[in-house]
């Protein structure tokens, strides 16, 4: 994502610069810092140039109500150590089946923030790991995120599939939820039993992999690698494989309802398993019709292929 054009903290910056590099909106501090005094602020608000939109933050009249923008006003509201969080760093993140309007903050526990019209969460737990910034907005990670969603008694649904994307982004991976969570255990913190829930089937991409997972969880075989890379003896990228049985060499692919339909997506899929056939792999592939309503099929078809447990 784009960041907010930074400068430095020396260069003067009018009312109208510093609201351009903040989605229309400044500080009081950013008027102070631009020279106007207590007289000359309300003038800007009296004659209509700025009016005031949180404690400490004024909107530059006629500049447009953004996402953005009320994510910066409730930032420059709350001031240091406070963080976008829960559903609105989900959608900074672009996690999946986050909601595109949500606009909640984290503050340090033992402050007490301004009124907002938005919510306002505190907590103790916070680690260097646990921010990130996006488009120049301090934000809480999308691992932390994942965390969140699950203390605020989200459907365990929403949770998988907020917790999948970020795998599926690049953003997360199992073994960092894994950690951040052994931090929080005894901290009475709601969602800790979520998460414990969700682990064992995480490290695929959708909810579909996260559902064959468990299959073969439930089965009791040992668990595949998950998007495992394989490449040629020359080193060309051949494929990413959604499980990979490597002692049997056998690939699994899980496929959507729709799949690939096209002349050319066929081509290509074909030529994938291929070339993956010429590598030694046996390339099998369940539909999510057989895994969301025919797992029994697949178990039996697992047992038959891989053997006793």
């Amino acid at each position: 994502m784009a960041r907010t054009a930074e400068l430095p903290n020396d260069v003067p910056l009018t009312i109208t610069e510093r609201a351009a590099l903040q989605h229309g909106v400044v500080s009081l501090r950013n008027i102070m810092d631009a020279g106007l005094n207590t007289e000359q602020r309300r003038w800007q608000v009296s004659s209509g140039r700025i009016e005031r939109v949180a404690p400490r933050v004024y909107r530059v009249v006629g500049s447009p109500d953004t996402h953005r923008q009320r994510l910066t006003i409730g930032i420059l509201s709350l001031g240091a150590k406070s963080w976008v969080s829960y559903e609105a760093a989900a959608t900074l993140h672009g996690l999946d089946r986050s909601r595109d309007d949500a606009v909640e903050f984290t503050i340090e526990r033992g402050r007490r923030p301004p009124v907002l019209s938005w919510p306002v969460h505190t907590t103790r737990f916070v680690s260097r790991l646990d921010t990130v910034e996006i488009d120049g907005l301090p934000v809480m990670s999308a691992t932390r995120t994942v965390l969140d969603l699950a203390h605020s008694r989200a459907p365990r649904r929403r949770v998988e599939a907020a917790f999948d994307s970020a795998v599926r982004k690049g953003l997360s991976h199992p073994e960092v939820l894994a950690a951040r969570l052994s931090t929080l255990r005894g901290s009475g913190r709601w969602g800790v039993t979520m998460i414990d829930r969700i682990l064992p089937d995480a490290g695929g991409h959708s909810p579909l992999e996260r559902a064959f997972l468990r299959i073969v969880r439930e089965c009791g075989f040992t668990r595949p690698a998950t998007q495992s890379i394989q490449r040629s003896p020359t080193g060309r990228h051949i494929a990413r494989v959604d499980f990979l049985f490597d002692e049997l060499a056998l690939v699994v692919e899980v496929t959507g309802r729709l799949g690939h339909v096209s002349d050319a997506e066929r081509a290509r899929d074909a030529q994938r398993r291929n070339e993956l056939q010429d590598l030694g792999f046996t390339v099998i592939e369940y539909t999510s019709t057989q895994i969301w309503q025919h797992a029994e099929s697949i178990r039996r078809d697992l047992r038959r292929r891989l053997g006793p447990r």
